[in-house]
């Protein structure tokens, strides 16, 4: 560095269990549920719904037809058990969290896990001061 030039930053390529992501894109199906925990290598080994295969084919569909270096159209799903697949990288869905759709983008990171988990379905509490008539000593509290 003693020409002066500013020093080049170099990103981490995204690895699932060892395996980059080009790789796992070229993968057989029953060799890339071999890398996933148990529980999803267990549900994945039983047979798809019609429904989930219904939404990965408009994940590809939406992916095709957005212009290049833009996000595809968010596509809604009530399917918050899917498991993220490497195929779906990318694509922006529209998880239900039982009120309205959270728009969750995927990216590399989230392979191997549910959609459920990026759509909370409960706002977290934030403790204040007691409400009246939380205690029986808030009878004789003024309301003003």
């Amino acid at each position: 560095m003693a020409d002066g030039a500013p020093k080049k930053r170099t990103f981490r390529k995204f690895q699932y269990r060892g395996i980059e992501l080009e790789a796992l894109l070229d993968l057989p199906k029953t060799e890339l549920i071999t890398l996933f925990p148990a529980r999803i290598r267990r549900r994945l080994g039983r047979t798809h719904a019609r429904g989930y295969s219904t939404l990965i084919k408009k994940l590809r569909k939406a992916k095709k037809e957005a212009p290049m270096h833009e996000k595809p159209d968010v596509v809604k799903t009530h399917l918050r058990n899917l498991v993220i697949m490497p195929d779906m990288i990318g694509s922006v869905v529209g998880v239900y969290n039982g009120k309205s759709y959270v728009s969750v983008e995927i990216k590399a990171e989230m392979v191997g896990t549910y959609l459920a988990e990026y759509s909370m379905t409960y706002k977290p509490i934030k403790h204040g001061r007691p409400g009246i008539g939380a205690t029986a000593s808030s009878k004789f509290v003024p309301l003003k």
